[in-house]
């Protein structure tokens, strides 16, 4: 068993699912509001059974607990396996001891810090303390945070004394040691210990877990430099890769796809306050990368800045969009993978007096953020003089190109030059050849292919992943549909429907055979990638012209036509590889892959006929090339083009068949899914469509071994 199946056979679905999902049981299933998009009927459903979830709604999009974790959390597929690993208590991998003792430190100091968190606020609430009553005051009147938005956050109060926060936590067990692991305590040079954070105002610092890591702390009184304060880098806790309040964001961030990033926390606690959930602070001079992949691309498909409207606000959001430009384009051909938009505060206002001020007017605000393009060509060109000189002009264009560049698409970056042109009185030609240059500049500067994969144990990796498809040297012939030993799978038989009235599961052999079929066409599309394009066109013959099937049922192959989260990861990551042009795809897979998944597609093609001659016994193993060799001869090769054609075809059928016994299932316990009729109806077309084109299909394979009609 698979460290993934091992997992996944120890953890119930149901269970994980409603520790954040309201689900309600209803027949054999369970349901609940989807928890990825805003609705009023009840359209996400878990199957006990069969140990899956599906949303029937807008998201039309279902799979196993790992799916479930990975878009829920955001997480890599190898992230979902370590933690729900850690859940199931199933060893992904061995730790060393240095490991071990190290997650251990990191578990103490969180607990710790989540204590002093409950002790700042427990002072800032305590009324026989005047610095505490009178600090509330300024949280309440001067701030405008209500009692709910001070208890969510945790907000408190850090005692005036030096030795408060010590006293507080040795009491409680904790040593010295962990005061300083934690960034609770200085030291000066004569060696005394005392309290970092001294009669200030502390917000808690939460990962996007929920983890308390640290703190910020506003100064309170005006001469107490400097004015924030925030813990220092720590094992649990680095600035550069956190940001605020966003194990509160997230779920808006999802649900919305956009994220709005500010630059304080009391920005972003007084957005919040005022039911904006969507926002969170950077907490920084400038966005990080480690900072914007916590929420893009795998949540925000829209970003916003809504930094300060100052000189040093504007040069941050500038540097941001450099960053964003570096770490949103490695994998895009160029291109920025999601929307940014510059949002500017009226008045030179902070976020924080606006929304307090204004709170009905950030929506608006928000959605009328200006493109990136018009930004950075204002801010670039905005103090030229009118006589200026051409290098001048020439300086500005070539500082400016790389983010237009990375605008989404052709049409944008054609607009982008064109404003660029008139704003530096450069002809597009011009700049056209220097973007060409920049492209040239960018293309020269990929990172190294990762190195991170693991080891297969009986088998070096090749150092690129393309050698292990070249070395293979693919051979059609090697594919014979008759030949009982050869390594095409039997998809043919039909998956059989559950008997009527019962609602047992798959039979073990169809699970199986649902799995190998997976397999087999992963295994033929990562060694002929441009087969994709022939069974997508196969897909657009069927559909005839029909929209409603073209762009549903009968659209281009995808990772949703896999059912396991591993084969699906595969199966993305391959597609991902052909849409982006900077990178062969087998260098693409090799950077992007995870290393648990690599090690597992490199399975996929250890040499089948070598697995099959221990189970065959000693004559049988002797005579097999004998055997293969006269069926080839007599049969003939497989057009391998068509065999991944057909089998592709199978592969969606099975995802049809299997979005057909859901709401069959659902159905029979009397559940009310008219709303779905539509989805039923177009379902049942596209299969209907498959299997005649099968039918056909296998009919004209026949017309051609044999040389006759079927």
């Amino acid at each position: 068993m698979s460290v993934v199946d091992d997992i996944k056979s120890r953890l119930d679905i149901v269970d994980y699912i409603g520790r954040t999902v309201p689900l309600k049981r209803s027949g054999r299933t369970y349901k609940a509001p989807c928890p990825f998009h805003s609705e009023r009927t009840p359209s996400f459903h878990v199957d006990p059974i069969k140990q899956t979830w599906r949303c029937f709604g807008a998201c039309a999009e279902g799979g196993d607990i790992l799916s479930f974790a990975i878009k829920l959390n955001g997480w890599t597929f190898q992230e979902a396996v370590q933690e729900l690993g850690k859940l199931a208590g199933v060893e992904v991998r061995p730790q060393t001891p240095q490991e071990r003792a190290q997650d251990e430190t990191r578990d103490r100091l969180r607990s710790m810090l989540a204590t002093t968190a409950d002790f700042f606020h427990e002072r800032l609430l305590d009324p026989a303390d005047p610095n505490a009553v009178q600090t509330l005051a300024y949280v309440r009147n001067k701030r405008g945070l209500t009692d709910d938005t001070i208890r969510r956050f945790k907000i408190g109060y850090a005692p005036a004394g030096w030795h408060a926060t010590i006293d507080a936590l040795t009491a409680l067990g904790f040593s010295q040691d962990d005061l300083f692991a934690a960034g609770l305590v200085s030291q000066n040079d004569s060696g005394k210990v005392y309290d970092k954070f001294r009669h200030r105002l502390m917000i808690p610092i939460r990962d996007e877990r929920g983890r308390t890591v640290g703190f910020g702390a506003r100064a309170l009184n005006p001469d107490d430099t400097p004015k924030y304060l925030n813990s220092p880098q720590t094992l649990v806790f680095d600035k550069s890769h956190t940001l605020f309040a966003l194990d509160f964001a997230a779920k808006a961030i999802r649900e919305s796809e956009t994220a709005v990033i500010v630059e304080g926390y009391l920005d972003a606690i007084q957005a919040h306050q005022a039911g904006y959930e969507n926002v969170v602070a950077q907490m920084g001079t400038a966005l990080t990368e480690a900072q914007l992949k916590l929420i893009a691309p795998k949540w925000a498909k829209k970003i916003v800045l809504a930094l300060d409207s100052d000189a040093a606000g504007q040069n941050a959001t500038r540097r941001s969009l450099e960053v964003a430009r570096e770490a949103l384009t490695k994998d895009y051909s160029g291109k920025l993978s999601v929307e940014f938009g510059i949002l500017s505060v009226p008045g030179a206002k902070d976020p924080d007096d606006f929304i307090r001020e204004t709170p009905a007017a950030w929506t608006e605000l928000v959605a009328n953020a200006i493109p990136v393009a018009d930004f950075v060509i204002h801010m670039e060109t905005d103090s030229l003089p009118a006589n200026a000189s051409v290098q001048t002009r020439e300086a500005a264009a070539r500082r400016l190109l790389p983010i237009l560049l990375a605008s989404e698409n052709d049409l944008y970056r054609k607009d982008n030059l064109q404003k660029l042109a008139m704003r530096l009185r450069i002809a597009e030609r011009d700049l056209l050849a220097w973007a060409a240059e920049q492209q040239k500049i960018n293309a020269a500067r990929q990172p190294p292919p990762r190195r991170d994969a693991a080891p297969r144990p009986s088998t070096p990796i090749p150092s690129k992943l393309g050698e292990v498809f070249r070395e293979q040297e693919f051979d059609e012939s090697r594919y014979t549909p008759d030949n009982p030993y050869a390594d095409v799978p039997n998809f043919d038989a039909p998956i059989p429907p559950p008997p009527a009235g019962t609602s047992q599961p798959a039979t073990r052999e169809t699970a199986a055979r649902a799995v190998a079929l997976e397999h087999y066409c992963l295994r033929i599309l990562y060694q002929e990638p441009n087969l994709v394009y022939h069974v997508n066109r196969k897909f657009r013959e069927i559909a005839d012209g029909d929209a409603a099937l073209g762009d549903g049922p009968l659209g281009e192959i995808c990772a949703d036509d896999f059912s396991r989260s591993d084969t699906r990861a595969m199966m993305l990551v391959l597609l991902n590889g052909m849409a982006q042009e900077e990178l062969e795809v087998y260098d693409y897979v090799q950077r992007n892959l995870d290393s648990l998944l690599l090690d597992q597609l490199y399975g996929l093609f250890d040499d089948q006929w070598e697995a099959l001659q221990p189970r065959l016994g000693f004559g049988l193993s002797h005579d097999l090339p004998i055997i293969l060799n006269q069926t080839e001869r007599t049969n003939g090769a497989v057009n391998i083009t068509a065999e991944i054609t057909q089998h592709a075809l199978r592969l969606r059928l099975q995802r049809l068949e299997r979005t057909i016994q859901e709401i069959a299932f659902l159905q029979m316990e009397g559940e009310n899914l008219d709303s779905y009729d539509a989805l039923l109806a177009i379902t049942n077309q596209a299969r209907r469509r498959i299997e005649q084109e099968l039918s056909g299909g296998q009919a004209n394979s026949l017309r051609n071994k044999h040389g006759k009609k079927a």
